[in-house]
């Protein structure tokens, strides 16, 4: 990302959505405009709402859009953050593991309803990115109507697992209804070619409209640049992608 397109003052703050009796951690960017924007809701990787998602969702804010970034795994370990090491790998799948789909979908739901109490977000125009686990999860939201863009990174296992159990995230692509874009690095060792043509497939058949973006020197994470697996290359394009995506908000 260029310092040309940090054009927009911002503003941060830690808040809590209400779901029921659930209150969810979310840190929350927002440009300094009155006016009425898109907002874009940032799912965290395995990781939490750590320093990279907190400054993807700043750079959504200084674009000009209302960003949001849930705990995802607020039912499982409230406050958790961790870093790269295989330690916190570890953990962070473990938390994985412990998330259910219709649990993980209603916090977003529940997201969104809070999105549209905020005066400065434009009625009906929510878009929702993700990383590694929740690029994953991004699948999923995209089969909610209050989701108008997806952009998932990297999430792997979508043709063959879902959060919980029972039929795999790739069975939901029917109840898409948003426009998905799909990024994946070649040289990821967790999500196979097949995977990516399975993916790719299913979204065809059931005419959801959607653009697969392959970077054949990238690895898994190769977004996130405080991750050994960066690549700047890929990570340039894919920001660009991603705006062309939300731009239609």
């Amino acid at each position: 990302m260029t310092t040309s397109e940090l054009t927009a003052e911002i503003r941060t703050d830690h808040v809590q959505i209400a779901n029921g009796s659930l209150q969810i951690d979310a840190y929350l960017a927002t440009p300094t405009t009155t006016d009425p924007v898109p907002a874009i809701i940032v799912i965290q990787e395995i990781f939490g709402v750590n320093g990279h998602i907190r400054d993807v969702t700043e750079r959504f804010a200084r674009l000009g859009y209302v960003a949001i970034a849930p705990a995802i795994y607020q039912r499982q370990a409230p406050g958790f953050e961790a870093g790269y090491t295989p330690e916190d790998i570890q953990v962070g799948r473990q938390y994985k593991e412990q998330t259910q789909a219709d649990e993980l979908l209603s916090d977003i739901q529940a997201t969104i309803a809070y999105l549209n109490t905020l005066p400065q977000v434009k009625p009906s125009a929510i878009g929702c990115i993700g990383f590694c686990f929740g690029g994953l999860v991004t699948y999923l939201a995209a089969t909610l109507p209050g989701i108008k863009a997806a952009a998932s990174f990297y999430g792997a296992g979508i043709p063959v697992w879902s959060p919980g159990g029972g039929k795999p995230t790739i069975a939901y692509t029917p109840e898409i209804k948003a426009e998905l874009y799909a990024f994946f690095g070649l040289k990821d060792a967790s999500i196979p070619v097949e995977h990516i043509e399975q993916i790719e497939a299913a979204l065809a058949e059931h005419q959801i409209p959607h653009q697969i973006f392959r970077y054949g020197g990238a690895d898994h994470g190769f977004f996130c640049d405080q991750r050994a697996s960066y690549n700047s290359e890929a990570a340039a394009d894919a920001w660009v992608k991603v705006q062309q995506l939300f731009s239609k908000l």
